[in-house]
């Protein structure tokens, strides 16, 4: 049986392989002259393999778009089994906070190799390709076309083309493409763990400013509800925000509008508005003779002083000993809950996935394959289906395609 996997990314890999392992022939056309592009820059160069979640369920409700559609492939292709698939293949991980699974090594390329070794090991053939059309007989697949014509014949075709993220990866959208072209529908594809765009333009002073250990809460200011919470690292930009804690709230905003939503910063969460009163009249106590941009350097970084000072209203060349109550305590009201007006997503090509994708309602989620084209098959981003950030999507790319592999050689794995 021949088994053509189209895109070369986490789920294509992984789906190549486990066809092979269950019998096929299988070739793996990706457009770039390497596979692994994208997983190779994912994590910051570290690569975040999967999310050590011990209950099915808490890692379906880490899934917010289409969550119950992963049941089967979950089921089957767990946390741990990523962890084993991996380790065995000579790659020792480890578990950071929040259940983030990372190679000992932080080292992307180890993910990688590690991959190729599997395509190897199994007999994948690769080929470099971009394919344009699928092609079907009688309503089922039977190959491809590439853009520079040539037929590539299949028994069982799978779309791991991914989204439209990182395009430079290879992630342009062909696969909605061409899924399209045969019947499928494609949900509207937005972008999600994304930086956000601010109206305040002080963002742009504070440009390159990493923040860690500070609080982040997104308010819906719609509805009055708080749809984010979360304690960890962020990253002021021209444009805005970004950081690992503002690429997870991005997934929580599903209706974007301009000034809907309010983040709400909090420089010092480990101390009460007391604690922190009682902290800075001692640093005014201090130095009583400094002006307060100096005294304010033992509490904030030295980017954030002159933002402060005028966003609190407090003349920054007062000395120390002039400050009033009044004062220090619109200090601290800022520094407890400092606020930014969203003004949008930035562009999709800057987002880490795609929200939106093929329907999943037009895919049987016990197998991955078409419920319109007899022997097609969906793995990875491609699917409507996105998760926070902390290792979850790419437990979906090796489940699903774990999942689409195994189906399209019959099951075998």
């Amino acid at each position: 049986m021949k088994v053509l996997v189209i895109g070369g990314g986490p789920a294509g890999m992984m789906a190549a392989g486990t066809a092979a392992q269950g019998g096929a022939q299988v070739t793996l056309l990706e457009r770039n002259e390497k596979v692994g592009r994208k997983l190779a820059i994912t994590g910051k160069g570290r690569c975040n393999v999967t999310n050590n979640c011990p209950l099915l369920n808490d890692l379906i409700a880490n899934v917010p778009v289409n969550g119950r559609f992963l049941y089967g492939a979950f089921a089957r292709f767990a946390p741990n089994d990523t962890i084993d698939f991996f380790e065995d293949l000579g790659v020792p991980l480890k578990i950071e906070r929040g259940n983030r699974v990372f190679p000992v090594s932080d080292n992307a390329y180890d993910i990688v190799d590690a991959m190729l070794r599997f395509l190897k090991k199994t007999g994948v053939r690769r080929e470099q390709g971009r394919a344009v059309s699928l092609l079907t007989e009688n309503g089922a697949v039977c190959g491809c076309v590439t853009d520079d014509g040539r037929t590539v014949p299949a028994d069982a075709v799978i779309l791991a083309t991914g989204g439209l993220s990182y395009p430079g990866t290879g992630s342009t959208g062909d696969g909605y493409a061409m899924a399209k072209a045969v019947g499928h529908t494609v949900t509207d594809l937005k972008p999600s763990l994304v930086p956000l765009e601010c109206h305040e333009g002080w963002c742009s002073e504070a440009q390159g400013l990493s923040l860690r250990n500070v609080a982040l809460t997104v308010e819906d200011s719609k509805t009055g509800r708080e749809i984010y919470r979360d304690f960890g690292e962020m990253l002021f930009t021209h444009f805005g925000v970004s950081g690992p804690m503002v690429l997870s709230a991005s997934s929580h905003i599903r209706d974007m509008e301009r000034g809907r939503y309010v983040l709400h910063i909090d420089f010092k969460p480990a101390l009460t508005y007391e604690q922190l009163d009682k902290r800075l009249q001692r640093d005014l106590l201090e130095c009583s003779n400094k002006n307060l941009f100096n005294t304010l350097s033992l509490l904030l970084p030295r980017k954030m002083i002159p933002i402060v000072v005028k966003l609190s209203g407090v003349n920054g060349m007062l000395t120390s000993n002039q400050v009033t109550r009044e004062m220090r305590g619109a200090l601290v009201d800022l520094l407890k809950d400092i606020r930014l007006t969203v003004t949008d997503f930035r562009p999709i090509d800057e987002a880490v996935v795609t929200s939106g994708g093929i329907d999943v309602g037009e895919v049987n989620a016990k197998t991955m394959e078409s419920r319109l084209v007899s022997g097609l098959y969906f793995a990875g981003e491609i699917l409507d289906v996105d998760a926070y950030t902390g290792g979850f999507n790419l437990q979906i790319a090796f489940a699903t395609g774990r999942l689409a592999g195994a189906s399209a050689c019959g099951g075998k794995e």
